[in-house]
């Protein structure tokens, strides 16, 4: 999933992506990636015991980034 926010007014915009991974001894990884458009940005991995916990996590993470302005 990757969502993108812009703000015309101050020429600027950020991006923020989530995948789901299933990992090697079958717990499951939510990594998120942010930063301005265009940079590196930043990574983080947070770890659930099953997918559906995961998947839950990405639910409520798109929701409050939507709620802010990610589209």
């Amino acid at each position: 999933m990757y969502l993108t926010r812009t703000e015309p007014e101050s020429d600027q915009s950020w991006f923020y992506r989530m995948q789901i991974v299933q990992g090697l001894f079958g717990d499951w990884g939510l990594i998120r990636e942010w930063g301005r458009t265009g940079s590196k940005g930043r990574a983080r991995t947070d770890w659930f015991g099953t997918e559906l916990d995961a998947k839950d996590a990405r639910f409520d993470l798109h929701m409050k980034k939507a709620m802010s302005g990610y589209e």
